[in-house]
């Protein structure tokens, strides 16, 4: 009778992998290796008796998701094995859990047909019917290349505070991979706030998060057209979309946050530095912002004006581009909204950005992402508030809904930011943000589409009818 009940779960499990769509497989996947991930981090091989399972598993949650919000210090609290163990969840995560589920599907569905293929390519950003395994590689290789310069850097000409050789190139390697895949996971407790006048650090850094932020797309179209980046119209859109769109929100993110912090200079931490140190301050902080989450000066409700929070919470909304390691609704959807917007004002039917016109169904795709988006975020800061309004019950902190909506918005945008309020929330508070960060990591029409599955389009065709707006 065992045996019997046993072979019928069996079977029943076999037909069940076969129903499961690539979001609902990387769902499934994305769970498994959290369980795993704080199983191994809550082992006295990884952490300090001071991490217990749910420190782990927020830990975990923020690595796989490549968010950096914390509730421990890293060398402090991770032993050698456990910091690397942390970095390879980042790279798991910076990778994409898509990427990765797309092969393990292969592997226990074993199923290759048009329709599989075409439904992979879409999960790695990619259009056509090309194999997933060649375009994995590359974005490892890449990876793997643009992440050894970075080290080496850091390690000559960074880190030189460092006198330890071995800590000097783990701290450099850890910090770049954390920097690439736009986790924001630091070493210390400070971050990175006493490199604030390092150029070579603030340079590295910033640049492997741009790197990573882009995607791998825009990479791969730049080194194809190398010896023609003159002519920039023979890059595809999606380039130089995103090209133009990181340019002129990391400029006006740092112009932005410049002028906040100058007329509210005596709250802030910034009004005794010199104006070149307030540029490298705010450049850093407006490329940091929008993806990775490090920061080179102290980040909380007393040291940045609410304007400047207001701002960057903005820029964590809008998050990286398509295909790369950071969150956010993305900057090419931001992008097809101001499009559709201009194309309003216009009085055109059609959005059009640089000389080509934006199909219908990418339009509505962005509007939707954008309100789904939002709406998911009102709703964790709804429901962080309906916890205690102080932090821990050993911290008595109180927050203002500023600071939880700034919390909240850094874990949708697993950008990582932290004003000192995540460490001292309660349980269901930090369950509230992980549930964000999860959600944020994998996309809102992703989780929708693993919840109600892959629907037939409507046959059936309805009258027009005018709407006032």
């Amino acid at each position: 009778m065992v045996r019997r009940r046993f072979r019928l779960m069996v079977q029943l499990l076999r037909r069940w992998r076969y129903t499961l769509t690539v979001p609902q497989f990387t769902v499934i996947t994305g769970l498994l290796v959290i369980a795993a991930g704080t199983l191994v981090m809550a082992s006295p091989l990884c952490s300090n008796d001071d991490v217990g399972l749910w420190e782990a598993l927020f830990t975990v949650i923020s690595a796989i998701t490549v968010t950096g919000l914390s509730v421990i210090v890293v060398d402090r609290d991770l032993t050698i094995f456990g910091q690397i163990v942390l970095s390879g969840l980042i790279i798991t995560g910076g990778l994409g859990l898509m990427a990765i589920t797309t092969f393990l599907q292969g592997f226990v569905q074993g199923h290759g047909g048009l329709r599989n293929r075409l439904d992979k390519g879409r999960a790695l950003d990619e259009f056509g019917v090309g194999g997933i395994g060649p375009t994995f590689n590359s974005i490892l290789l890449t990876a793997g290349c643009v992440m050894g310069m970075g080290t080496m850097v850091l390690y000559g000409f960074g880190f030189t505070d460092i006198e330890d050789p071995q800590r000097r190139l783990w701290a450099s390697l850890f910090h770049v991979i954390s920097a690439y895949n736009n986790a924001g996971f630091g070493l210390w407790a400070t971050n990175l706030e006493r490199y604030r006048d390092n150029t070579t650090v603030n340079v590295v850094i910033a640049a492997m998060i741009v790197i990573g932020g882009i995607g791998w797309r825009v990479i791969n179209d730049l080194w194809i057209n190398r010896r023609r980046l003159t002519r920039l119209k023979r890059l595809s859109l999606h380039t130089r979309l995103v090209l133009r769109s990181t340019v002129l929100l990391i400029i006006i993110g740092a112009l932005g946050l410049l002028f906040t912090e100058h007329f509210g200079y005596e709250a802030t931490g910034m009004g005794k530095l010199s104006l070149w140190q307030k540029l490298q301050i705010t450049l850093f902080q407006s490329i940091t912002t929008r993806t990775a989450g490090f920061n080179t000066i102290p980040i909380s409700a007393e040291t940045i004006t609410d304007a400047g929070l207001l701002l960057m919470i903005v820029l964590m909304f809008i998050g990286a581009s398509p295909g790369g390691t950071g969150g956010g609704i993305k900057t090419t959807t931001f992008a097809t909204l101001m499009g559709a917007t201009r194309s309003t004002l216009q009085g055109r039917d059609e959005v059009v950005i640089h000389q080509r016109q934006i199909p219908d169904i990418v339009v509505l795709r962005a509007i939707g992402v954008t309100i789904a988006s939002l709406l998911f975020v009102l709703l964790m800061a709804l429901l962080l508030g309906l916890g205690p309004t102080s932090g821990g019950a050993a911290s008595g902190a109180t927050f203002s809904f500023l600071e939880k909506l700034f919390t909240c918005m850094s874990a949708f945008g697993t950008v990582g930011l932290d004003l000192g309020v995540t460490a001292q929330l309660n349980h269901w508070s930090q369950l509230v943000l992980m549930v964000g960060m999860f959600v944020g990591r994998l996309g809102i029409l992703l989780l929708l589409s693993a919840l109600y599955g892959s629907r037939p389009q409507p046959r059936v065709g309805y009258p027009r009818e005018e709407l006032y707006i």
